[in-house]
């Protein structure tokens, strides 16, 4: 993942003010990952010895911090497909993405509500009341083609790569989809490498309830594991609310790694991420690289 900008003690922004930029480049990369067994049960309680890692296919210089963070704030958003295609289930995912957000929310995380077909409707900003978000998500409505990849890139650039946070979050998009697009500008790599350059996990739900799965649902897949996130395919619409739960259980069992990589060059390559359990009974699940930063300016 992204480098991040650090200050010497961080904490948490206020929630009512705007954020100071941390102009002071640090060259440490935050990585949030998780592990989970062969059934796919998360495995909490490991070591930094448990673990294999190598950045850009070196080792790092020096692990900083190794926790298992499962309370960093969330700046997390739900993307809700609104095309017309899966207008029969929309009011069940409505209900679900509220639930999600009534269990997930804590003091420190905030979120937003988005709607996408040919165009995205941002319903509710980053904030942290439930009953604005449930209101934005009531506001949307269903209709029109699909620009998915245009929806996601745009989401990334403009929502989670222009936050300014003192200290480490993690950014998640929920993608509710039937990963269908017949509209986007931008292809399907732009988006996942606009999502790794925002540092931002994108768990995906299709909405695609018949028997086999299709194209959109690989398409969902390919995001979900670039990214570090994971795909979901609900075999009946109730089961998308079981998706959103999955999800909120993982976004509370994660490991938090920083660490210094060895020969980072501020040239703005992609460096891969190579993270391993030395276990071989343990699956770990983290981006697959991230965008080493530019000079400052």
């Amino acid at each position: 993942m992204a480098p991040a900008q650090q200050s010497p003690t961080p904490s948490l922004p206020n929630q009512d003010q705007p954020t100071e930029t941390i102009k002071v480049q640090v060259n440490e990369v935050n990585l949030i990952f998780t592990v989970t067994d062969k059934k796919g049960k998360f495995i909490t309680g490991l070591k930094r010895e448990n673990f294999g890692l190598l950045d850009d296919g070196r080792p790092p210089l020096a692990v900083l911090r190794f926790t298992q963070q499962t309370n960093l704030p969330l700046r997390v958003g739900i993307m809700l497909d609104t095309s017309s295609s899966i207008r029969q289930r929309f009011q069940f995912e409505q209900d679900s993405a509220i639930e999600f957000f009534l269990q997930i929310l804590h003091l420190n995380d905030r979120a937003f509500v988005e709607g996408f077909d040919i165009q995205t409707d941002l319903a509710q900003d980053f904030t942290n009341n439930v009953d604005l978000l449930n209101q934005g998500i009531r506001k949307l409505r269903p209709g029109g083609g699909t620009a998915l990849f245009d929806a996601l890139y745009k989401t990334c650039k403009d929502q989670m790569l222009t936050l300014q946070e003192v200290g480490a979050v993690r950014r998640a998009i929920v993608l509710v989809s039937d990963g269908d697009d017949n509209y986007s500008r931008v292809q399907e790599s732009d988006a996942i490498k606009m999502c790794q350059r925002a540092d931002t996990i994108v768990y995906s739900i299709s909405t695609n309830i018949s028997p086999s799965k299709d194209k959109g649902d690989e398409v969902l897949r390919q995001i979900s594991e670039a990214t570090g996130g994971q795909a979901f395919y609900p075999i009946k619409l109730e089961d998308v609310a079981i998706g959103f739960h999955n999800i909120e259980e993982e976004l509370r069992s994660q490991y938090h790694l920083v660490y210094r990589p060895a020969g980072l060059k501020m040239d703005g390559a992609f460096r891969t991420i190579y993270l391993q359990a030395t276990d071989p009974r343990y699956h770990v699940r983290a981006q697959k690289g991230y965008f080493a930063p530019r000079p400052v300016q």
